[in-house]
């Protein structure tokens, strides 16, 4: 019997199987509109719920469920004022987490953030607080760990994926070079 198939009901008669119609003057008819601020508010934290959003994030997911604009700025207002909205906290936790997990370069966490709303003043801030000698160890710890998949290979396609590695991971190719060549020189001499 296929899916869409009438299934008997009970005394031989059928009827469609699937959502029932909300019969007229029922309940869902008495029932008020939700207030567009609760709807809003509600939309809001269950986002929070599931990971920090940027304020703009959050705009966007509120314009998507088709709330007021003045609504949705009042809302994401009242969010900031008592602290559960703040795009300085979510650029810093995010550059954070995606250094520790990903191992990217400022580069490409500067890109991230530009794409989850955050304005290039804050992004700057943000990521100048990675200087230049913890993104060179970063680089250096990623090719550290990937070095044993590239031995046996020619040396030059040792160097091209490793430095297409940290290339992917936004590092300039300069100090991608440096610091392959220098692991690759490193590892040579405990050979």
């Amino acid at each position: 019997m296929s899916l869409n198939a009438r299934r008997p009901a009970g005394r031989g008669t059928s009827r469609p199987v699937g959502p029932r119609e909300p019969v007229p003057g029922g309940a869902a008819d008495e029932t008020p509109d939700a207030d567009p601020e609760s709807v809003a508010r509600s939309i809001v934290l269950r986002q929070l719920t599931m990971a920090p959003r940027s304020r703009a994030q959050l705009a966007e997911k509120l314009a998507e469920r088709g709330a007021d604009e003045a609504v949705a700025e009042r809302v994401l207002d009242r969010f900031e004022e008592v602290g559960l909205v703040d795009d300085t906290a979510f650029a810093e936790g995010w550059v954070r987490s995606r250094q520790a997990t990903r191992g990217l370069s400022r580069r490409a966490l500067a890109h991230e953030l530009r794409s989850k709303g955050i304005d290039d003043e804050l992004a700057r801030a943000t990521l100048d607080q990675v200087d230049d000698e913890s993104e060179v160890e970063l680089a250096r710890g990623l090719v550290a760990r990937r070095l044993a998949s590239v031995r046996g290979l020619p040396p030059e396609k040792q160097v091209n994926r490793l430095v297409g590695m940290l290339a992917r991971k936004g590092y300039s190719s300069g100090l991608a070079f440096r610091v392959v060549r220098e692991a690759l020189a490193d590892a040579d001499q405990v050979d």
